[in-house]
């Protein structure tokens, strides 16, 4: 048995499903061991897609993706995943198969310790260096990247250390083996009176619902708070969403460029639940929050609840168990329910929406997006697992879309990365392989990484992506025009993606007519095929 065996051994006896993996010499034994183990290898063309494939599977998972990569400049371009994690706080692990650790530092071919270029961005970074304790070192860092907040990870695995023979007898291995986000922890019986106390006092509260609600589990716990409560619910851009059905509280999104319902500034209680400090909650300061509001950050990681500014009151503990104990904790002192305030961020919601759709109303004649995320919301059912890659798409469908954001629906994260998506869109059918998927993406970021179709049509992982070609870089287009008067190196040219996909294995459709969207759509998420949809857009944004 070899230390890459024993590796193979302890993903699998964490449940990975799947390792993405672009082959090279560096990942030979690691390869040999998961076959014959039978895990299975995701093969992809480009080391960026197979980080952004484990990146997706550990956002849509709860549990730690998994991607292979050889050495040198295939580690560096793997670090786009993990960047992405880092942002997103996602669990994921990079696995970097290396030249041999007795030649390392002798000028090998591909001689490069990836180790120091990986820590900065992951919560544990390691090589690989005694066989013996190939398991102990797996277990630490499936702990590092679903503990607290949840990240990336890295293991950089030697050539020979990974072809080294080991006594079973000899191993040090972890009892307990686990690759699923763990966010346990109730808050303190003294910091739920006082949240009590400030919601009872509040007329105007907002509650904030990011990331770690969702890898808490703790969709039902924020409903229930919600609609006891009556209180008005939001979810920062780009963050996971805990939101598995429409109800009147949840009132959308915030942080978009294109704006949104003035919510955030008039509320005089602000509940922060597994969301981070940053623009998109106003770094929970002046102008954009009252000076009189006041802050409480939830958060299963303590560092996090003092990033940035600390605020009014600080609740260490899993959000999902945290929100419970407040519902129960409202629920016996009577607090009131906010019902009025609810009432008015619902009516700004909607005349925000209607200025969106009106605003596609003064385009040119033609599909806009608004017509295209309309088409899909029609499609949509509840197992539909919906990938959203694009700056100008992705404003449409969170503008339109988000009456309810449910964990399998993702987008880009934090990061606001493009070029994901068809990586995504593997990841997802090979983790769903009977729910049907759906990639949402502007043509700028559908052509980062077009080769993965051919490697989706021979494996077998069937989706269906729809393309909103308006040839240009949309977002930063509109964003140029607005504040230069012209565009700025942001026009793409004419391209055949429906052709493009015919020639890598999948089916191709053109769209150019609005009648044309909803049989298109319908047709291809029944097809057995991975089926790619280009949309031709007029140019323009949402606002």
């Amino acid at each position: 048995m070899t230390a890459a065996d024993i590796l193979v051994e302890e993903l699998q006896a964490r449940n990975v499903p799947f390792v993405a993996s672009l082959t090279g010499h560096g990942l030979d034994p690691f390869h040999l061991a998961c076959q014959r183990a039978g895990l299975r290898v995701m093969d992809v063309r480009n080391e960026q897609a197979a980080s952004y494939a484990a990146e997706v599977a550990g956002r849509l998972s709860r549990s730690v993706g998994v991607c292979a990569v050889s050495g040198a400049v295939a580690h560096a371009n793997a670090m786009s995943g993990v960047v992405n994690a880092w942002f997103d706080g996602s669990p994921m692990l990079l696995l970097t198969g290396i030249t041999p650790l007795r030649d390392l530092g002798w000028g090998n071919f591909q001689d490069f310790n990836p180790v120091p270029v990986a820590a900065p961005v992951c919560k544990f970074a390691r090589l690989l260096d005694v066989p013996e304790r190939v398991a102990q070192v797996v277990h630490e860092a499936f702990a590092a990247a679903t503990s607290g907040r949840p990240g990336p990870v890295h293991l950089a695995l030697p050539l020979d250390v990974a072809s080294s023979e080991v006594d079973p007898a000899r191993l040090v291995r972890s009892p307990v083996r686990c690759g699923d986000v763990r966010s346990g922890g109730a808050a303190a019986p003294e910091a739920v009176q006082e949240m009590a106390r400030l919601l009872d006092a509040a007329r105007r509260p907002l509650l904030v619902a990011g990331s770690g609600v969702y890898y808490a589990r703790g969709e039902a716990a924020l409903e229930h708070l919600a609609r006891q409560q009556r209180i008005p619910v939001v979810v920062p851009i780009w963050d996971r969403g805990s939101v598995l059905q429409p109800y009147e509280e949840f009132v959308g999104v915030i942080g978009a460029a294109t704006g949104g319902p003035s919510l955030l500034s008039e509320a005089d209680l602000i509940l922060l639940a597994g969301a981070e400090f940053d623009y998109r909650v106003g770094q929970v300061s002046p102008p954009r929050i009252s000076d009189q509001a006041a802050v409480i950050r939830i958060h299963a990681d303590p560092a996090r609840l003092r990033q940035g500014i600390e605020c009014r009151l600080s609740v260490q503990g899993s959000p999902a168990t945290v929100l419970e104990q407040l519902a129960a904790a409202c629920r016996v002192a009577a607090c009131p329910p906010a019902a009025e305030w609810l009432g008015e961020c619902r009516r700004r919601l909607e005349a925000h929406r209607q200025r969106c759709l009106d605003a596609a109303d003064r385009l040119p004649p033609g599909i806009s997006g608004r017509d295209l995320v309309l088409a899909v919301r029609k499609v949509l059912t509840d197992e539909t697992v919906l990938l959203v890659d694009g700056g100008n798409i992705g404003q449409w469908f969170h503008q339109l879309l988000t009456d309810r954001y449910p964990g399998h629906w993702v987008t880009c994260g934090v990061s606001g990365v493009v070029g994901w998506g068809l990586a995504g869109a593997l990841s997802a059918k090979a983790l769903y392989p009977d729910r049907p998927v759906l990639l949402l993406s502007g043509d700028g970021s559908f052509t980062f990484t077009l080769g993965e179709l051919e490697c989706a049509s021979r494996q077998k992982l069937h989706f269906t992506a729809v393309v909103a070609d308006d040839q240009r870089w949309g977002i930063s287009a509109s964003g140029h025009v607005r504040s230069y008067g012209r565009p700025l190196y942001s026009a793409l040219g004419p391209t055949r993606l429906d052709l493009v996909a015919q020639g890598l294995g999948c089916r191709g459709v053109r769209v150019e007519r609005k009648e044309q969207l909803l049989p298109a759509l319908s047709e291809a998420l029944l097809a057995d095929a991975v089926t790619v949809i280009q949309v031709a857009l007029v140019h323009g944004g949402p606002v």
